[in-house]
């Protein structure tokens, strides 16, 4: 992609770990591109010896600062924390300038849809891999299919960040590809979705009791569990026939029992407290389950919940050490603790892989009433000592769609997530180019 005379100034927040791919995108396309950060150094890894990179510390609450720095942009990519997106939005609409994030739309987010359509700035939010690719891959077949006279009937998605399977090689089946905070918190959040035309609700606390086998075929067996709510994704998707709405998250089996466990001993709890750093793991979990101490507090927690002293789940939570005499830590919540344990134990070694699996599983019917199921599936692995599959399928959908509203090839103003055609045809052909890409096959209903 090239631009001749245009302008690519690229103002890009957050310096995180799935950031470098797209930096090193936006700069082979020949924008100029800064990175700010809280950490500076962190920003000025990203763009090292390259002559269109700089970078800078940024302290986002400095409002000031950062109208400044969006002024001076053609347009902004936000890849901090989601809650501050907002803010980084009101600084673009107020200099007319487009952003771009990877994040869910917030309510927030979407309260400033009517002033951004008024001011003619796009706010281009969900184009990363889930949400993003998971989108726009979808949306190519839906709109397939209707283009034939066809509707679809059923619509299964899943996306899931893993160790690939010769890195797979812990107990609970998991290592962090993006911050250990999001992944914990993720699991706190309710659910809804539809299935054979029952509306399912299931609380916060209930998300991990959901769960399904759901084989991916070329790959192996995952087990499934709704993400959010897939209701909301009807009207986006043009889905008003269909019977069954899922979208959901693909782990290795056993997460979801274990998970559970954590949820139901409150492990996850996110209100402050002053008595969590002179504890050991074993006294704090024993703290949280009546009549334990902390060498019996794995058999009470047995007897609670009804399982055997060497059920998976309590396996893992030894494993990690949740039950030793190591001390927590300079922790606020539980929630953090368990966070920094965990981060501790399920890392990637040096040269080790991800992997990445998106999987949308669709029942359409044609014009005559038949039916056959189409499935679609991306699998991406990160590249030993390079970049992860995570940072890959997450920066890229953002730094394509970036220079592509760059080039004028994406010409919207409002609020906007990538299902329209105009937006993912392009995106997921560059996308294609660069390796990432969904394979359709098809099998009986």
């Amino acid at each position: 992609m090239t631009t001749g005379d245009r302008s690519k100034k690229v103002l890009l927040l957050g310096a995180g770990r799935v950031t470098r791919p797209g930096v090193a995108y936006l700069l082979d396309q020949g924008c100029d591109v800064l990175v700010a950060d809280r950490a500076a150094s962190k920003a000025e890894a990203l763009v090292a010896g390259r002559a269109r990179g700089s970078a800078r510390g940024l302290d986002i609450s400095d409002t000031q600062e950062l109208g400044r720095l969006v002024a001076t942009a053609d347009l902004v990519i936000s890849l901090l924390p989601a809650p501050h997106h907002p803010a980084v939005a009101e600084r673009c609409i107020e200099a007319g300038k487009p952003l771009v994030t990877t994040s869910y739309v917030s309510p927030a987010m979407a309260a400033l849809a009517d002033s951004a359509r008024e001011a003619g700035v796009l706010l281009l939010n969900e184009i990363g891999l889930d949400p993003g690719i998971d989108h726009m891959s979808a949306m190519q077949v839906i709109h397939g299919v209707e283009a034939d006279g066809g509707k679809v009937v059923s619509f299964r998605s899943y996306c899931g960040g893993l160790p690939a399977p010769d890195a797979n090689d812990n107990p609970w089946g998991y290592k962090f590809s993006w911050r250990p905070r999001a992944v914990l918190t993720a699991g706190l959040s309710s659910a809804r979705y539809m299935e054979d035309g029952v509306l399912e609700q299931v609380p916060g606390p209930e998300l991990f009791g959901h769960h399904w086998p759901v084989d991916v075929p070329g790959v192996q067996l995952f087990e499934g569990y709704p993400n959010r709510d897939s209701m909301s994704y009807v009207d986006t998707y043009g889905l008003a026939d269909a019977e069954t709405m899922l979208r959901g998250t693909l782990r290795y089996p056993g997460w979801c029992d274990c998970m559970k466990l954590v949820v139901d001993l409150g492990l996850l709890d996110q209100t402050p407290r002053q008595d969590l750093a002179g504890q050991t793991h074993a006294e704090l979990l024993a703290s949280l389950v009546d009549g334990a101490s902390p060498r019996t507090v794995r058999a009470h927690i047995a007897a609670r919940y009804g399982l055997p002293e060497d059920a998976d789940p309590l396996e893992r939570l030894h494993w990690a050490g949740f039950f030793s005499d190591e001390p927590v830590g300079e922790v606020e919540t539980l929630l953090d603790m368990v966070g920094a344990r965990l981060r501790r134990k399920l890392l990637y070694a040096e040269g080790e892989r991800d992997m990445i699996v998106l999987h949308h599983e669709l029942v359409v019917e044609d014009a005559r009433g038949v039916r056959r199921k189409i499935l679609s599936s991306l699998v991406d692995y990160g590249v030993p000592g390079g970049d992860s599959a995570m940072a890959r399928t997450v920066s890229l959908p953002c730094a394509v769609a970036t220079d592509l509203i760059l080039e004028g090839r994406i010409q919207l103003a409002g609020l906007h997530i990538p299902v329209s055609p105009e937006i993912y045809s392009p995106v997921l052909a560059e996308l294609a180019r660069l390796g990432i890409v969904c394979k359709e096959t098809e099998q009986q209903p």
